[in-house]
């Protein structure tokens, strides 16, 4: 199902995002990130350069945000489950009906331990696991955000704290740092560069005025990853196998790591001129771990 974009060029690879939806999901926290995936660009001025190629996938035919919107998904779990290796990211949204998720443990929770395991076995593949909003829960409650660092919406830090901790107690104790920012990014992968204060992904000062950062914000590791083969033993030293894990706060900190993962898969260029045509100020997370290659 690899989709491949002609450019003057020649073929791009398309990078495929897997939606996984449940009832009572958020709007917002889905249609903002998709917006902005499906308006990215491998080259800004070439419409056939398309970056992303997104699939819903739910238990369901038909799943119901808590607002009422209804989306038709493209194929069901089982599905989504069988052709999990063909994704290349995995966007997780929160919303309402997170709750009932976490009281039946039910799905997309097997998906998401799914897809980190598929990172851990196969380390060779460049993937990332993305959550908006409360959707992060349903990673804590999956276990795999142990030894990690991660956030959520504000009004659910103390909740996933609790949700973390517990699954700390079932796994190997290891325990989640979660951080009160917009978007906190785990196993990145990004070029330093000979001049730090010359990298736009870098945060070297905070907006705030608090202690500074090793942020990094996005690479071209994509388009990179096709010229050269990244150390797959190294990557395979870090956690969840180098799974690329991304977890945001709320509606708005969802376009805020929407925009990053388009500047880590495709270009910097490229999220500034999604930001741009969506008339949408950029505000950035930060990088917790991140590998040079």
């Amino acid at each position: 199902m690899s989709a491949v974009a002609e450019t003057t060029e020649g073929p791009i690879e398309v990078i495929q995002v897997l939606f996984a939806l449940h009832p009572g999901f958020g709007a917002q926290e889905l249609c903002g990130p998709l917006e902005i995936l499906s308006k990215a660009l491998h080259k800004i001025h070439d419409p056939n350069s398309k970056a992303f190629e997104c699939t819903f996938a739910s238990v369901s035919q038909g799943v119901t945000s808590s607002s009422g919107l209804t989306i038709k998904a493209d194929i069901d779990i089982k599905t989504a489950h069988e052709d999990l290796n063909e994704y290349d990211v995995l966007i997780v949204p929160g919303g309402n009906g997170v709750d009932d998720v976490l009281k039946k443990n039910a799905e997309p929770l097997e998906l998401i331990k799914a897809f980190a395991q598929l990172q851990t076995s196969d380390p060779s593949k460049e993937r990332t696991l993305m959550s908006i909003g409360t959707g992060s829960l349903l990673l804590a409650q999956a276990g795999i955000l142990q030894g990690l660092a991660a956030t959520t919406h504000p009004d659910y830090y103390t909740k996933m704290e609790i949700i973390c901790k517990d699954a700390a107690r079932r796994g190997d104790l290891e325990q989640t740092d979660v951080m009160e920012e917009n978007y906190v990014v785990n196993n990145a992968r990004f070029e330093l560069g000979e001049k730090l204060e010359e990298n736009p992904f870098v945060l070297s000062k905070r907006p705030d005025g608090r202690r500074k950062s090793i942020a990094r914000k996005g690479s071209n590791a994509w388009k990179e990853s096709v010229k050269r083969r990244e150390s797959n033993a190294r990557r395979a030293t870090l956690k969840l196998g180098g799974l690329r894990l991304i977890t945001s706060g709320g509606i708005t900190s969802g376009l805020d790591a929407s925009l990053y993962l388009v500047a880590a898969m495709v270009s910097h260029e490229s999220a500034q001129e999604v930001a741009r045509v969506m008339q949408y100020t950029w505000n950035k997370g930060v990088t917790v771990e991140g590998i040079d290659v």
